[in-house]
């Protein structure tokens, strides 16, 4: 994996733990030569994930909506930096830019990002890992809930795998290097869906 594409929040919840862990995803990813593609803010989680990689020496490239790059949150301290006409184009070159997504903790356009990365495997728009890093136990219940949806029967057997969660960075990074892409649904068969 040369480029994981980072979802996160743009916030800065009081509790500090969240803004340390960006800053160390940003420089795990950098130490282990991994370049970060994330939503080219410089707030919050955002812009603490872009200068943990930054300041390790890694690569930034930060994809922007023009909406948010007019307003002044725009990191132009990346190695990179895109400005998009939507967030629609903002997630596709996510996808093109990166080899993987790893998803820290972060509110609701973190989880709109999230869904769709896994809701594109799924259908076969792409075929690579997707991450969840469950700091804290931020992601308990969401883990929990896509349990929920396997045994139901909302999420076929051959995309059970999809999401991919850890609690640190390093066994997050190991189980996605390892990660065998399933049958998307664009090749299977009606009696197989």
């Amino acid at each position: 994996m040369k480029r994981l594409a980072v979802y996160c929040g743009s916030a800065s919840p009081e509790d500090p733990r969240y803004l340390e862990l960006a800053a160390h995803v940003g420089s795990a990813l950098a130490e282990r030569g991994i370049g970060v593609v994330y939503g080219g803010g410089r707030l919050g989680l955002m812009g603490a994930v872009a200068k943990g990689a930054l300041d390790a020496g890694g690569e930034v490239i930060g994809v922007i909506p023009d909406a948010l790059a007019n307003s002044e949150v725009a990191n132009h301290d990346c190695t990179e930096l895109y400005t998009v006409s939507g967030m629609h184009e903002r997630k596709q070159r996510f996808t093109d830019l990166s080899d993987g997504f790893v998803t820290i903790p972060g509110g609701v356009g973190t989880m709109d990002e999230l869904w769709e990365a896994m809701s594109w495997a799924q259908l076969g728009y792409h075929q690579k890992p997707v991450g969840l890093l469950n700091a804290f136990g931020f992601y308990d219940e969401l883990i929990a809930f896509n349990a929920k949806m396997a045994q139901v029967g909302f999420v076929r057997p051959a995309h059970q795998g999809i999401l991919i969660a850890a609690d640190t960075m390093p066994d997050l990074l190991e189980k996605m290097a390892s990660y065998e892409p399933h049958t998307p649904i664009f090749r299977m068969k009606a009696d197989d869906l």
